[in-house]
Parts: C-alpha cells; sequence; structure tokens
C-alpha cells in the first residue's frame, strides 16, 4: 500500500531499501516538540485567518496538546511506516480528531516544516549551549582569582618562555569562550527568522499572515524569499562552524591537562572524578575526560565538513539530500554540549603543584627577557645590543649549570661591567611575573582585576549540577 500521507499518485508500496533509506524518524523524532509548536502557532493562525474554522482549530490544538503530553511522557508511538516526525504526529493527530486534522496541513509543506523545526531546534540547543559556555567561564574565572599570584612556566614552541601566572594561563581560555559565545549568538540572530508559510518553495495562494506565526515563535521577522526558505541551511552551517572553534578551543585546554597531569610535567592533579585508571597497570591515572574532550572534536569538525558537502552542489530548492542535515547537527552540538560540561567539572577539579609550577617557571633562563629589558631601562641599551648581552650572560650561566640569578655579579660584569647589583631584583620569576603590568600582562594585581570583572560580568557560579549538565538528547523542548 502507498502511503496515505502523500501516495496518491503512486499505484503501490515503496520497496523495503527505499523505506529504509527514506525514514528518518530513527533521528528527527528529537524535533517533536518543535513541529507540534509550529503546528500549534499555524493552525492558530489558520483561524484566525478564516482559513479553517474556529472549531477545527481547537480541537487541532487539542490533538496536538494530548500528543505533546504522549511525547512527554514517553508513551508515544513512532513509526518507520511514516517516515519522519511530521507524520508521525499527523497520523496520530488524524487517531484523534478525524477527518479535520487533515486541514492542518493548509497552506505548508513539509518542506517548509522542516526548516521551521530544525531552526528552532537550533536556536534551543544555541540558548542551552551559551549557558555552558557561560558556566565553564565562571569556572575558569573563580580559578584565576584563586590563583591569580600562582607563578608558572609561559611556553611558546612548548618550550620555556617566560613567567606567567596560572590566573593569567586560565583568563586566556575565558576571552576564547567569550569570542564562541559571540559568533553563537551571531548566528542566532541569523537564524531567528521564520520560514513557515513559505510552503513546498513558491509561498502559497491562501490568505496565511506569516507575521502572526513569525510573533507566536518568537522569530524576528518571516524569511523574505520562499525559495531560499525551504532550501537554506546556513543556520545550520554557521552554528557547527561557530561549534568547531570552540571546540577546537575545548581540544586545546584538554591537551594542557594531559601534559600537566603527566609525571613530566606534574603542574596539576584531576581528581577521581575525572580521571580513569588502567586494567593492567595498578598505579595509573589517566586524564580520560580530557582525552575525550579532545577527541570529541574531531566529531563536530566531520559534521560541519559533511554539511558543507552536502550543500555545495544542490540546485535551488529542496533536495532530499537535505534529510543529511540533522544527524551530524544533532551529535555535534550534543557532543559539545558534553565536552563543555567535562571541562567546567575539569576546571573545577584541577588543583595546581605551585611548587613545582614555579620551579618550572625559573628554569631554562626564563627570565632573560627581564635582564635584556633591565639593561634597557636602566643602562639605556639599544634592545638589539641588550639582546645580545644577555645572550652572552645566558651562555655563561649554561656554561656553569647555573640559573641566571645564581650567576655571580662578577660574571655578568666580565660580559659587560656597566652591570650593577640591581640587575638581581628582575632575575627572579615572581619579579618578572609582577613587573609585566602592561594591559593584559601576567602581573598579579592584573589578573585579580580582569578575573574580579568576569566574575561580576558572568554573574556568580551557582555550582549547582544544572548550570554544568550536558544537554540532554530531548534538548530544546521547551514550551513555545
Amino acid at each position: 500500500m502507498s502511503n496515505k500521507m502523500w501516495g496518491g499518485r503512486f499505484q503501490s508500496a515503496p520497496h523495503a531499501i527505499m523505506e529504509e533509506i527514506n525514514a528518518s524518524i530513527d533521528f528527527d523524532r528529537k524535533l517533536a516538540l518543535q513541529d507540534i509548536a509550529g503546528s500549534k502557532a499555524h493552525v492558530a493562525m489558520l483561524a484566525k485567518t478564516g482559513i479553517i474554522t474556529r472549531e477545527q482549530a481547537d480541537a487541532i490544538d487539542a490533538g496536538l496538546e494530548r500528543i505533546r503530553g504522549e511525547i512527554e511522557s514517553g508513551i508515544f508511538t513512532f513509526s518507520r511506516a511514516l517516515e519522519d516526525i511530521h507524520m508521525n504526529i499527523e497520523s496520530r493527530l488524524a487517531e484523534l480528531v478525524g477527518p479535520d486534522a487533515g486541514r492542518l496541513h493548509t497552506a505548508r509543506s513539509r518542506n517548509d516544516q522542516v526548516a521551521l523545526d530544525f531552526r528552532l531546534w537550533v536556536r534551543d540547543t544555541i540558548d542551552a549551549l551559551d549557558a555552558q559556555i557561560a558556566d565553564l567561564q565562571r569556572a575558569l574565572a573563580e580559578k584565576a582569582l584563586a590563583h591569580a599570584g600562582t607563578v608558572m612556566p609561559g611556553f611558546t614552541h612548548l618550550q620555556t618562555a617566560q613567567p606567567v601566572t596560572f590566573g593569567h594561563h586560565l583568563l586566556a581560555y575565558v576571552e576564547m569562550f567569550w569570542r564562541d559565545r559571540g559568533r553563537l549568538r551571531d548566528a542566532r540572530a541569523r537564524l531567528n527568522e521564520s520560514p513557515l508559510g513559505a510552503a513546498a518553495l513558491a509561498g502559497t495562494s491562501f490568505p496565511i499572515d506569516r507575521e502572526m506565526t513569525a510573533r507566536a515563535l518568537g522569530f524576528e521577522r518571516p524569511t523574505a524569499n520562499s525559495l531560499d526558505s525551504v532550501s537554506d541551511r546556513d543556520f545550520a552551517l554557521e552554528t557547527l562552524a561557530a561549534a568547531a572553534i570552540c571546540a577546537v578551543h575545548l581540544s586545546r585546554f584538554a591537551e594542557e591537562m594531559v601534559l600537566w597531569t603527566s609525571r613530566q610535567f606534574g603542574f596539576v592533579t584531576l581528581s577521581d572524578a575525572f580521571t580513569t585508571g588502567s586494567s593492567i597497570m595498578p598505579q595509573k591515572r589517566n586524564p580520560d575526560a580530557a582525552e575525550l574532550v579532545r577527541g570529541k572534536a574531531g566529531r563536530i569538525f566531520g559534521a560541519l565538513q559533511a554539511l558543507l558537502v552536502v550543500m555545495k552542489g544542490l540546485p535551488l530548492a529542496y533536495s532530499k539530500d537535505m534529510q543529511e542535515d540533522k544527524e551530524g547537527t544533532f551529535d555535534a552540538l550534543q557532543s559539545l554540549s558534553l565536552c563543555l560540561a567535562a571541562t567546567a567539572g575539569m576546571v573545577r577539579d584541577v588543583e595546581p603543584d605551585a611548587a613545582r609550577m614555579r620551579e618550572a617557571a625559573g628554569a631554562s633562563y626564563a627570565t632573560a627577557t627581564d635582564l635584556a629589558d633591565w639593561l634597557v631601562r636602566r643602562l639605556g641599551l639599544p634592545f638589539r645590543e641588550a639582546h645580545h648581552v644577555t645572550g652572552q650572560v645566558v651562555a655563561a650561566a649554561a656554561a656553569k649549570k647555573q640559573g641566571l640569578e645564581q650567576l655571580s655579579l662578577a660574571d655578568m660584569q666580565a660580559i659587560d661591567p656597566r652591570i650593577t647589583p640591581e640587575v638581581f631584583s628582575v632575575l627572579g620569576v615572581e619579579q618578572s611575573a609582577t613587573s609585566r603590568t602592561s594591559h593584559g600582562g601576567t602581573a598579579p594585581n592584573n589578573v585579580r582585576e580582569q578575573a574580579e570583572k568576569w566574575i561580576d560580568r558572568l554573574g556568580q557560579a551557582s555550582n549547582s549540577p544544572e548550570t554544568s549538565r550536558p544537554i540532554p538528547s530531548h534538548q530544546g523542548l521547551r514550551s513555545l
């Protein structure tokens, strides 16, 4: 038997393989409550414009409310034979209200219906992700404030470069995640137009009110072109692009956790809550949460690339290829949410070893730049000359296997007799960090000020399970 929702043109049922490749209900059921929200807005508009009667609209609305309850309580039966979430809901609606259920699809196509549902889901998920990123920023800022003066090595090329503070390092990620929130909010602003009413691709001859449905669903306005309305997936691409950049930042932090928890670095410790053991080596504590965050970044990148490839060759307007837009997006944003939750947990859990960090900060002549700066500031040397003198001092210290602060004044004066005992005031790692008072620098007072500003901007962390909990699989199923 052909599909009763669209099969009037067909004489026989699809092949089993056709049903298998065509069905999307296994994943697009995530859009269930968005679909109901869109249908409720649409039926209210149909009644107000006189396209259907108020009695018909009330019956349909009541049926949709009952279906919402069934889905939320987990008793709704999803059927693969009905292909997708739209026809599953419409079929159940027909069982509840009879033939009038068919009036719901007046002036609407599955093309604008799915475009609407997907936009609503992505918009809801952006809002949830924004809250999670803000929670991660709070965790970072609070830890940064607690360790504004904890000295550690700063790196370039993964080689010890100059002393910084642990708090300063953490605040770098606060800045990164602030940009991520900005990109997601930009994506939200651009997606916040309603495609409902574009119908299949050309609009409709019915006297619909698209402004009404747009307002009812929280959109700024209806989309302006019916062809673009049903064929656009920029909103998903842009959100995935923002998610991919955020995943880069999460992965970089995760990589540092992996390095820093190793015996070779020994900078920080994660508790049992965010580590696992080995099945054969009882001494092991593995930073698996960080490694999984690092690994899941690839899934997020892949979803973006996959959707770009799907969309790149499609003519206007809708093509069935676009059914491939959802699984990757659902998975990527769910993965991002889980990574954000895990990272926020690690940040709150991590404990730095201040003594080990300080020791590492002073290794590899990390205060050499401070010596060069002192030669410029106190002796008036051009920086290039000061750089050359400092290089000779470092070489002398290396030959004696000493740190710069351990080298004698006589040894330094043998290289440049103008050097005075005052030079030792700039060769300690704490003095080095404290001296970096320029805007955005690592001086502890700077770090405290910036951390306090971020905490104030972000609001106090609640530390409740809700703030760091990942988005559930039904995220976005809020009433609209």
